[in-house]
């Protein structure tokens, strides 16, 4: 093979043109040619359960990872190519766009197999609490947010921690002093928690004598009055009273979130539940050919209605599409940041609870035993031990009286905390775990004091899950966390947080290989939804879906893991178009 460059910061300067001497005949040409790359096919067999390399790898015990190949070639969407520089000059054509990657590594299109896009974009107009440390710098930006709205406009924001604030929930008399004249209404970073002001509490009609819903609390203050934090379903008493955006607005959403991932690397999201605005938005983006990327659609639960107009249509399996609806989305339990996920004992730090689920939470086991009847692969929210043990009754039961609803490919999203007993379950049953590394590094301050010692050792257990045979993804559930897939590998590879802490890793027995974080977010998301034979890999006749980034994740995630991350996403390539280029 060429030598190829060594990274460095050769590789920002992305894109030089490439002089190459084209045949005569055109008709081999490639449309687009990535070329002079560090390139990783991922066209090997898998790790062992250990995480070990096959023996077919691109690795050697004595001097680690290296790439398998230099350059990629696409036509008409499809990979024509994957091999050297020397041999990729010959399909370089006078209409060939070359891209000389000039040392940068290039991998399989990224997927994100659990996000929110519609919420993302929504966001993205919203007042940015993440990483906000108090109450009083919250209030503020809400306040500075008002001052450019009219009277009577409302204010929303997203982002504070309620796992972090759990033991300090802020109230509405500083937000309602602060805002008068505006309902305010601020999400908590995971979605299982909202604040909001006295006016936005008035317009929802939620007062002392108002009642804890199912599967939801209204905090309170010492007189027993509604103190302004709503927690798990409770938030839906406000939240229902919110403006709702037109399919319009939604698709301007859909738009704005899909541009930020193309920029992240992503080339095929799975949204977590379309309800039917959501799916309507997905449809018509389609229909005028505006979908920037692919999208994987869950539906909603929740939206009965949709799912019972669905039932009788069955999932759509076209392969070619750029939108993809063959999932369903239920959440059986709440949060353990707000101590909503349902756990077999009381929860370590509050004596005499154990959360939330099954129809409390809204679970409605007969509709989603039906969506897998009629065809639909199912993802069930269960975070807590008593909520994924109770989950893997629901799916047993399902699957013993539906034997081929095993062949779906379902999964339990987060699979958080799994009592001992319960991990071989999952095996059984055929299920994967659909899991957020970003979680260990934002969750470690506080999950042991929610599950004490012995219960967290089942916790984010993703070693002891691939040991066990189990399939796993690995995601963001964005907006909860950061999608920077670079984060991501770091936190899988190291089960730090970005500080670097704990310097040895939070539970380090658990954590993955480069490869395995690598495939998580590759090969095993193109399984979850039955393109394997299609995408997640590079090999000729598969889709032209790429990814370029300036540091190679192998070799410094198996080095120095730490600078992962440095890493920056270069461009981004769905079906042999770049839909993102760093400038």
């Amino acid at each position: 093979m060429t030598a190829l460059r060594p990274l460095g910061t050769a590789a920002l300067g992305l894109f030089t043109s490439l002089s190459c001497a084209s045949p005569e005949s055109g008709t081999g040409f490639a449309d687009l040619l990535l070329t002079n790359g560090r390139v990783y096919t991922l066209d090997w067999s898998e790790p062992d359960s250990q995480g070990n390399p096959a023996p077919d790898a691109p690795f050697d015990a004595e001097t680690g990872w290296h790439p398998d190949a230099e350059a990629v070639g696409v036509k008409d969407g499809t990979i024509m190519f994957v091999g050297s520089v020397a041999e990729a000059e010959g399909i370089a054509g006078p209409e060939t766009r070359v891209l000389d990657l000039e040392g940068a590594t290039l991998i399989p299109g990224l997927i994100e197999s659990h996000v929110h896009v519609v919420q993302l974009g929504e966001f993205l107009t919203q007042v940015d609490l993440v990483d906000v440390d108090t109450e009083e710098e919250a209030v503020r930006l809400a306040q500075e947010a008002a001052s450019d709205a009219p009277p009577g406009t409302w204010i929303l924001g997203f982002g504070w921690d309620e796992g972090a604030w759990a033991h300090r929930y802020p109230t509405m008399e500083l937000l309602s002093e602060a805002v008068p004249d505006h309902p305010v209404y601020l999400r908590g970073l995971h979605g299982f928690a909202g604040w909001g002001n006295q006016m936005a509490f008035e317009i929802a009609g939620i007062a002392p004598d108002t009642p804890d819903p199912n599967g939801g609390q209204l905090v309170r203050d010492g007189q027993g009055r509604p103190s302004g934090v709503l927690l798990n379903r409770a938030i839906l008493l406000l939240e229902d009273h919110i403006p709702v955006p037109s399919v319009e607005e939604t698709m301007g959403h859909v738009e704005a979130g899909l541009e930020v991932m193309a920029q992240y690397g992503y080339t095929s999201v799975h949204e977590a539940g379309s309800s039917r605005r959501y799916q309507e938005a997905f449809e018509r983006l389609e229909a005028e050919d505006r979908l920037k990327l692919r999208v994987y659609s869950m539906l909603a639960a929740r939206d009965a209605e949709l799912c019972e107009e669905w039932i009788p249509k069955g999932p759509d399996t076209d392969t070619e599409s750029m939108l993809r609806t063959m999932s369903v989305k239920a959440f059986y339990d709440a949060a353990l940041g707000s101590r909503g996920a349902r756990m077999i004992d009381d929860y370590s730090d509050m004596p005499g609870h154990r959360g939330t689920s099954g129809a409390d939470y809204g679970f409605d086991q007969e509709l989603v035993a039906r969506m897998i009847r009629a065809g639909f692969q199912a993802e069930v929210h269960a975070i807590g031990d008593a909520g994924n043990r109770e989950t893997l009754d629901f799916f047993e039961d399902v699957l013993s009286s539906y034997p081929e609803g095993k062949a779906l490919r379902h999964k339990i999203v987060h699979a958080q905390v799994v009592h001992p007993d319960d991990f071989q379950r999952f095996a059984d049953l055929g299920l994967a775990a659909s899991m957020q590394p970003p979680h260990v590094a934002e969750d470690k301050a506080w999950a042991e004091e929610r599950v004490g010692p012995e219960r967290i050792k089942g916790a984010y257990a993703w070693r002891t899950m691939r040991k066990t045979g189990i399939r796993l993804l690995l995601n963001s559930d964005l907006p909860g966390s950061d999608w920077d897939v670079f984060y991501g590998l770091h936190a899988a590879i190291t089960r730090r947080d970005k500080e670097a802490q704990p310097p040895d890793g939070w539970y380090p027995e658990q954590s993955f290989t480069p490869e395995e974080a690598i495939r998580g977010y590759t090969t095993w998301g193109a399984w979850a939804e039955f393109l394997e034979e299609v995408t997640g890999i590079l090999r000729v006749g598969m889709r032209g879906d790429l990814t370029v980034m300036n540091i190679d994740p192998f070799v410094v995630g198996s080095n120095n893991p730490g600078d992962l991350l440095d890493g920056e996403i270069l461009a981004t390539v769905v079906g042999g178009t770049v839909v993102f280029e760093k400038d």
